[in-house]
């Protein structure tokens, strides 16, 4: 069969007026431009899978493959000029440079130790549309995804430089731009994004869907786009959340042992149906860097619960989060901490889907997050089914004074950030806030969706962007911005 189709593909591309005896003439190589020291995911056209270092290793010989696109950092490559046009292309997770150990077809790329042969030297050749083709000097071959494969875990080996999809790669440049500039996703793979601006870094935590809490940090947020991932938190062997880790946000908050971090997530056991063992827990750093180290303070609660967030009025903590066990919907609740990590008394309905647009798809209130504006105390969630289009946000406001009492709080009567029709961002919500490092200028991070059937999984994306206050003292968050849109980073980087 792989005969078979290279043999139609070539004829396809042989055929001159004139007819017989006419040659497949391959497209020059035009030098493709590369930014030294830039990380790049390289997409395949056909497949939209990125070039990634199969099960994280760091071994020598190691298969390089294609998978889903996350943007860790063994998705990321730097090309290291070998003069004359030539590069090895180095993974940032291993330190290894691409190789193709011989010169025959469908040989498995792998990982080696940098020599700077022939072997790994690969030259850019142009294709349609921006792609590339990497052309090995040593075979003269193209990098190839086998078979024309969309699986994840493909091969990707070498064939006669044809130019077809499967040989086309989209470099994409991570953290790229113009000083002081940044682009959307700052995160792929990053559902539930809790961002905070700390000590000269920007830290952001993610949905790990694993048995890890991790975290990220750079200096700009255009650097978080290729900043590695760190484990700060391994949940293997607790008993009641070792797995699915969901949400994670992280407070800097006063208690019996001083200023501290306190981590709060949602994790549950390692079975097949995970959402009803889903519980809220919480760490404890050892000080106040923000990436730990950390240790496991307390569960919070003994029945499903989601998307852990703390709320300060006056002096006073309350734990807010997402249940459903009331009879109204997946709602979301209020109650009181004595400190970061005990729980005192009664939790209550702070919200739950009353509203057509909070029922969109199925109806969920969820990830309620605290902000707070001269004097005033809101709250803004998550509203309607996170795996359809319309997920959005929604706005509680505090117009009495007590936080436990349900009636003290007023809904907004319209969303307040949606999807806008026609700019390819859906479903926006499970959000957090951040301010510029000059405490100038307020930002919103969430997370959305390519696509209207994108679902509630790792593909959504973390997206960040300023925002403003309407006249009456509510956020105005606009609508979201388009993927790829050069934006002017936060003030004061």
């Amino acid at each position: 069969m792989r005969t078979r189709a290279r043999a139609l593909l070539g004829a396809a591309l042989a055929l001159v007026t004139g007819g017989v005896g006419a040659v497949v003439v391959t497209p020059p190589a035009a030098a493709a431009v590369v930014q030294p020291g830039t990380a790049y995911v390289l997409v395949n056209r056909h497949s939209g899978k990125a070039l990634d270092v199969y099960n994280l290793a760091t071994t020598d010989g190691a298969a390089i493959n294609q998978y889903s696109r996350n943007d860790g950092a063994w998705q990321q490559w730097r090309f290291l000029d070998s003069g004359g046009g030539w590069y090895r292309v180095q993974s940032a997770h291993s330190g290894k440079v691409l190789e193709l150990p011989t010169t025959a077809d469908g040989i498995q790329l792998v990982q080696n130790t940098d020599r700077d042969d022939a072997r790994q030297q690969f030259r850019l050749a142009d294709s349609a549309g921006g792609h590339v083709r990497l052309i090995n000097r040593n075979s003269g071959k193209a990098l190839d995804v086998w078979e024309w494969s969309t699986a994840d875990g493909a091969r990707v080996s070498q064939f006669t430089d044809l130019d077809g999809a499967n040989q086309q790669w989209q470099m994409i440049a991570l953290g790229g731009g113009a000083p002081g500039t940044f682009t959307n996703p700052i995160k792929r793979g990053g559902p539930d994004p809790w961002l905070q601006h700390h000590n000269g870094y920007y830290y952001l935590a993610t949905t790990t869907w694993n048995s890890t809490v991790t975290m990220r940090r750079s200096t700009t947020l255009a650097g978080l786009a290729a900043a590695p991932d760190q484990v700060v938190f391994n949940l293997a062997g607790r008993p009641n959340g070792c797995c699915n880790m969901w949400a994670p946000e992280f407070h800097l908050l006063d208690g019996p042992n001083g200023r501290r971090w306190y981590l709060y997530y949602t994790a549950g056991q390692n079975v097949a149906d995970f959402n009803p063992t889903q519980r809220l827990h919480v760490l404890e750093s050892a000080g106040t860097d923000p990436m730990g180290p950390y240790t496991f303070k307390a569960d919070l609660g003994t029945d499903w619960q989601l998307d852990a967030s703390v709320l300060k009025v006056g002096s006073n903590l309350y734990l807010m989060g997402t249940y459903g066990g009331d009879g109204a919907g997946q709602s979301n609740f209020i109650q009181r901490l004595t400190n970061p990590w005990t729980l005192s008394g009664s939790r209550v309905r702070l919200s739950s889907p009353t509203l057509s647009w909070e029922r969109q798809t199925h109806p969920v209130n969820e990830g309620p997050e605290p902000l707070y504006r001269n004097g005033r105390v809101m709250v803004v969630y998550s509203a309607s089914a996170c795996w359809g289009p319309d997920y959005k946000l929604g706005l509680l406001t505090l117009t009495g004074s007590d936080p436990m009492n349900p009636a003290h709080w007023t809904k907004h009567p319209t969303p307040v950030f949606q999807r806008s029709d026609g700019n390819g961002v859906y479903a926006p919500g499970h959000n957090g806030f951040f301010t510029s490092p000059d405490g100038t200028e307020d930002w919103i991070v969430y997370h959305a969706n390519d696509s209207a059937g994108g679902g509630c999984d790792m593909n959504r994306s973390t997206r960040a962007q300023k925002f403003t206050w309407n006249a009456d003292g509510t956020p105005n968050f606009g609508s979201p911005a388009r993927l790829g849109v050069t934006l002017t980073a936060p003030s004061g980087e």
